[in-house]
């Protein structure tokens, strides 16, 4: 089961913002919640807003589809901050200029799922004589073929007139 939270236009830059959400990316949903709630970063305050509107969002879906729901066992697998629509304003300079001010804002997207089993199984471990003699048999093939490719000539200029 996976749930997504959008949150659009948030009041700080997104290079800002990344500082913060790299820390949660990949974490168990409690432990992103920790991080987050212990920052002292502005950012952390609206991220978690985000996070816990995922994992509310989960719950619904696990509701609608009448399925277990444990908010322990969700990660966050995607999170992102992009920029936003930026606000331009002026204010005054100098010798009767005015100065451009950049108000820039950012959107933030959290997805969270469920952990599941592995997707692809570690291979079976193979006794060490039989690995060994594998990898003998593959070397044998590039050893070969490096005794039997031609040496190169480099190529000579031609005068010019």
């Amino acid at each position: 089961m996976e749930a997504r939270a959008i949150q659009r236009g948030v009041r700080q830059s997104a290079r800002k913002m990344r500082l913060v959400i790299d820390l949660i990316r990949g974490h168990a949903v409690p432990e992103a919640d920790a991080i987050l709630r212990f920052s002292k970063k502005r950012a952390a305050r609206q991220i978690h807003k985000v996070l816990k509107s995922a994992v509310a969002n989960a719950q619904q879906a696990a509701q609608r589809d009448n399925a277990p729901f444990d908010a322990d066992g969700l990660r966050v697998t995607y999170a992102v901050v992009n920029e936003g629509q930026t606000l331009k304003r002026f204010t005054a300079a100098a010798m009767g200029r005015g100065t451009r001010i950049l108000k820039r804002t950012s959107h933030v997207e959290i997805r969270v799922a469920g952990v599941a089993a592995p997707v692809a199984p570690a291979p079976a471990a193979q006794p060490a004589a039989a690995a060994k003699a594998a990898a003998k048999e593959k070397a044998k093939p590039r050893a070969q073929a490096k005794k039997k490719a031609p040496a190169r000539k480099k190529p000579t200029k031609k005068a010019s007139t």
